[in-house]
This record gives C-alpha cells, structure tokens and sequence, in this order.
C-alpha cells in the first residue's frame, strides 16, 4: 500500500518530537548537544529550541548539588516542557536532574559527555568512549556528538569553490588546536609541524588550507602562518565565512592536532584520510591515546609521519548511531 496523506484520509499528522538543546552556549559544548538533536531530526520530524543556560556569577562556582533555578542569570524555563531535552555541559546538570520532575515523567532527558554526578539520573547518557564511562544509561560513541555530515558538508561547499577548486591536487586540509590541559602548541613545536607539513604539501605538489581554532596560541599561529604562506593555497585569517567545510570537501588529506576529539571525529566523518599531527603533552594519561587508538582501528586516521599516503576507510556515522539509540530507548519507555 502507498503512504496515505493526513489530510485526505482524516487521520491526525504525525506527532513532532520537541526537542531542547541545552548548554552554556559555548560553541564547542552547544554543537554536541545540537548535532546529536539534528540526528535525531533527521530520522523523525522533530522541532529543535535551543536553550542557553547561565548561572549568577556568585553562584557559578557553586557544586551543581547546591545549585537552584533562583541562581539563574538566563531566563527561567518554563512549560510547555520537551519531549526530548539534550544537553551537554556542567552548567546544565542542575536543570538536568530536575526536568523529568518537573515535567511529570514526560521529558527524556540525555546528558552528552561524562557528567561526573547523579549519572543514575538520566535516562541516557552518551559518553565518548575513550572517557572509560559505564552504566546501563550510558551509550558509548567514538568521539563526541558533532554536527559534520557529508551532506551539510556539500551543501556549504559551494560557497568556497572558486577560492578552493582551482588549487593544485593533492589538497591538504590542516585543523589546528592550541592549548589544553593536556596537551599546547609552544611556538617551537608549531614552527617544526609547520616545517614537517611544507615540506610533505611541497613534494606532493599539492596546496595548503589551514583554520586555526580559538585555542590556538597567538605564537604558534604567527609562526605557522610565516612558514607556510608560501605555499599554495589559503590560510583563513578568522574573517568572512568559516571555510571548514569547504576545506572538508574539497581536501585529499586532513591533518589534525591530536588536542581535540572534536577534530579527530569530525574529519573522521569525511571517509579521507586523516593524519594525526602530535602536540607538546602536559600531562600522562591514556584518555587521548584510546581515542587515537579507537580511530585507528576503524581505519580512519594513522599518525603524521611527513608523507601523505593515502587509505581509505568507511566515514564515521557515530552522532547518528547515537540518534537512533535515544530514539530506541524513548520508544522502549
């Protein structure tokens, strides 16, 4: 039988999920939260709001135990309450453990990364897992939730096309964080990443698109920025268009700081090969070194060891694997 039309057979159209994406508005905590409910979108319709959350400076510090919604700087929430509520960051777990009362059962509530408190309190859980997390609410996932697919990659292609599509092949696409707790980029180590990356772009003939995140020291970019401006190719300054996905698309390789899990899943969506650029270490652990390893064993990234040979690999679909297990688990309720 075809699919009958709501509007000629009487029947009621098909429920709309609601969906509140929640965080502290910080762009690379906000996007877990939002490509994780733009998954779910994608396989029932579904309305997304999203919801940044602020605490009075006199109470942000304080454990999210001793929390209220009083100490809120952001507006109150309010009713109608969601059907789904996704959020990621510390500034949310007050609000989080509370929704599912507050809204009489309703709400399912997912909490993105590791909280590190009340775990039992929410109905799911979607950990990297590399972060070792575990529990009968906990989904694991390779990396974190992103908002990279090959089709918002495409679209946005376009735009950088007559910048991008006239340079020499093999592209080379490099992403490159900056400091961490657990990892920096002194301006000696990014003067020598600079030099080992010119001289593989070089013998390959190829060109050179480098982005800088917001963490990235303002030595190691000037640094950078000298040793391979003569190259062909575009290093984005940080104004106009983010050109990422653009970078995404059109690049051969894509070579990432090891800093960022972010990064290393993100470019993992491309199917491309992604190499691995290593960082100065702050300090020992292994949280790093099993999602590198994770991704290696998918076939998706080998370390930079100044060559650019190429693999290939099946492209990372881990947010919407994600997506399909929330969805699984409000239809199980």
């Amino acid at each position: 039988m075809g699919r009958r039309d709501a509007r000629v057979t009487g029947e009621p159209p098909p429920h709309r999920l609601s969906i509140w994406v929640v965080s502290d508005g910080r762009a690379g905590i906000e996007n877990q939260a939002l490509g994780l409910a733009e998954a779910v979108q994608r396989l029932t319709p579904a309305e997304i709001t999203v919801k940044q959350i602020r605490w009075r400076p006199l109470f942000d510090r304080l454990p999210s135990a001793l929390k209220t919604p009083a100490m809120l700087a952001s507006a109150p929430l309010a009713a109608p309450w969601p059907d789904l509520w996704i959020a990621a960051g510390r500034a949310t777990l007050p609000l989080s453990t509370r929704i599912k009362r507050w809204s009489g059962g309703k709400t399912f509530v997912v909490q993105t990364q590791d909280p590190r408190w009340a775990n039992d309190r929410y109905d799911l859980i979607v950990a990297p897992a590399h972060d070792g997390l575990s529990g009968d609410n906990v989904f694991e996932i390779t990396g974190s939730p992103h908002r990279v697919t090959p089709e918002r990659i495409a679209q946005a292609a376009p735009a950088f096309a007559a910048r991008i599509a006239p340079l020499p092949r093999p592209r080379v696409a490099v992403l490159i964080g900056g400091r961490s707790k657990a990892f920096d980029l002194t301006q000696a180590h990014a003067a020598d990443l600079a030099d080992q990356i010119a001289e593989a772009v070089h013998a390959s003939g190829g060109s050179l698109m480098l982005t800088f995140s917001r963490r990235t020291p303002d030595a190691a970019k000037a640094v950078m920025t000298e040793r391979l401006s003569g190259l062909p190719g575009w290093i984005w300054d940080g104004t106009g268009d983010n050109p990422l996905f653009g970078f995404l698309h059109f690049a051969d390789h894509i070579l990432v700081t090891e800093d960022s899990a972010n990064m290393a899943a993100e470019a993992a969506s491309t199917g491309k090969p992604v190499h691995i650029l290593p960082m100065v270490a702050l300090r020992s652990g292994d949280k790093f070194a099993r999602l590198h390893d994770d991704l290696a064993e998918r076939g998706a990234t080998r370390p930079f060891d100044g060559t650019l040979d190429g693999w290939t690999y099946a492209p990372l679909a881990e947010t919407q694997r994600a997506a399909r297990a929330v969805l699984e688990a409000m239809g199980a309720r």
